[in-house]
């Protein structure tokens, strides 16, 4: 990670975007010491945001052209789990891309939104402001405004 770190902003965003896919990874160490390191934390708000915000439409699209059996084999999400979801997606349609960021299950839904055809500009929409909501609270939470 502190390689990532190194690349500056360029390394928040990468990690940002891994973060938000479904590689195994947690974007608020780098943004955590960037911003303790002296990065402005507005610009560090908005470059994780919109690293984490691609990486969840990736998911989205990927879940788009995916077919059921692509989604179990490469990215190991259960067709039972994806199924759980269907009813809450086709309920509160898109607006539920919001809870992308969420540790666990944002992959989940992100990749549902795309596999369920959800409208990819609400989706887009309610992902960014759940992301960029994301990165306002980890901020306030851990005292990182300067």
């Amino acid at each position: 990670m502190g390689g990532l770190i190194e690349l500056g902003y360029l390394g928040l965003f990468i990690a940002s975007f891994l973060a938000a896919t479904v590689v195994p990874f947690s974007s608020e160490v780098i943004f955590s010491a960037m911003v303790f390191g002296g990065f402005d934390e507005w610009t560090c708000v908005l470059i994780a945001t919109v690293g984490n915000w691609l990486g969840g439409m990736t998911c989205y699209y990927l879940g788009r052209i995916g077919k059921m059996e692509w989604i179990e084999k490469y990215f190991r999400i259960k067709k039972e789990k994806i199924e759980k979801f269907a009813d809450k997606i086709h309920k509160y349609g898109d607006w539920f891309a919001f809870f992308s960021f969420l540790p666990g299950i944002g992959d989940i839904i992100a990749v549902a939104s795309g596999f369920f055809r959800c409208r990819w500009w609400i989706v887009a929409l309610s992902m960014l402001l759940g992301k960029f909501v994301r990165y306002i609270v980890w901020m306030y939470f851990n005292g990182l405004f300067m």
